[in-house]
């Protein structure tokens, strides 16, 4: 481990000097070529160097320990000093076994988050309404852009289906494991004598797929226009730049109506559709490697209830890592990263304990 970290801090030394090259700076590709590859490395070697500063201090410390002999009160200071820098020790090596481990390949990719009313009528589309809302305002918490890229509404004015397009920094990373059966507890705005009822929606969070990732062909597609629907200015309902495309292969359709060009409305179809075949082939390779993990790790795996939103207790319970939050008016305006850290630290741990008893 010590002769790769040794590499790695070697490396960000020099890139370090690459950005104080004048001909870097003047190269605008350069330049943030070196800036994203110094982020990528930034923590280990942080954490490397205060592992460095540690292990002197206990070398340091045991060198004083031997040349007390007598001095009692001295000695347990310094036994004291190192009982604490052994103890840290341990910590910053998990910590960076943890850091050295591989990296999901989609952690830094923008994402499509789909969201679909199920099991309970006009209170599950309202939910579901409620549940985009959270993601874009906690978006815009990251200051990530948030695109509405298609929406269905409901006749109560909530959304039967709708796509989100958030593009930012680790997007993915942070909102893989939002992936499942989200439901909700409580007594709908149409129940008349108090009753709680128990709905349901599901979201999906698809990491965008590059060119390399999938390609697709003209002829496995078909393109159909219409006109855009909901919300919006004149262009509504009467010109046809709405579109919907359906990748005859697979069957998979997707459509766009956000824009009121059609052919940005294409591009941000295509978009969704290759975020889509993307998370279908990784869906198939991931139950080849593992089937206990599909549902854990950015899979997209809808079968499982991930999270219930207690309304009259106010709460909110992941059922993953039997955790449960309260103030759910705050979780539901964006507070997300009360449920999203927990959730990250908990996975992180598993993955590293996977990897020593692999060793």
């Amino acid at each position: 481990m010590d002769d790769k970290l040794e590499q790695l801090e070697k490396r960000y030394d020099e890139l370090q000097q690459k950005l104080a090259d004048p001909a870097v700076v003047t190269d605008i590709a350069a330049y943030r070529d070196a800036r994203k590859a110094i982020a990528e490395i930034s923590a280990l070697v942080t954490k490397y160097r205060e592992l460095k500063h540690v292990r002197k201090g206990i070398a340091d410390t045991r060198e004083i320990l031997s040349t007390l002999k007598g001095e009692h009160e001295l000695r347990e200071l310094a036994e004291l000093e190192l009982a604490e820098l052994e103890a840290k020790l341990g910590g910053l090596e998990n910590d960076l076994r943890l850091l050295l481990q591989p990296k999901d390949p989609n952690d830094e990719k923008n994402v499509f988050v789909e969201i679909r009313a199920g099991t309970g009528g006009d209170e599950a589309s309202l939910f579901a309404a409620e549940i985009m809302r959270m993601y874009i305002r906690y978006a815009e918490s990251k200051r990530w852009k948030v695109d509405i890229t298609d929406a269905n509404y409901s006749p109560v004015n909530g959304i039967k289906d709708a796509t989100l397009q958030i593009e930012g920094q680790k997007v993915y990373s942070r909102l893989k494991f939002e992936s499942g059966v989200h439901r909700v507890q409580r007594v709908p705005q149409t129940e008349t004598q108090g009753r709680i009822h128990t709905s349901a929606i599901t979201v999906a969070v698809l990491p965008e797929a590059e060119d390399i990732d999938i390609q697709i062909s003209d002829k496995d597609l078909r393109v159909d226009t219409f006109c855009s629907s909901g919300p919006g200015g004149q262009s509504v309902n009467t010109t046809y730049s709405a579109v919907r495309i359906t990748h005859l292969p697979s069957g998979v359709v997707v459509s766009c109506q956000d824009e009121k060009s059609q052919i940005k409305n294409r591009q941000k179809a295509l978009k969704v559709l290759k975020a889509r075949l993307y998370d279908i082939e990784r869906q198939k390779r991931e139950a080849e490697l593992s089937a206990t993990r599909k549902g854990m790790i950015g899979s997209g795996d809808r079968s499982e209830k991930i999270r219930t939103y207690n309304f009259p207790q106010d709460r909110v319970t992941d059922h993953r890592i039997g955790l449960t939050v309260h103030n759910l008016p705050s979780i539901m305006n964006g507070s997300l990263d009360v449920l999203i850290e927990p959730l990250i630290s908990h996975f992180q741990a598993e993955k590293l304990k996977e990897a020593v008893e692999a060793k």
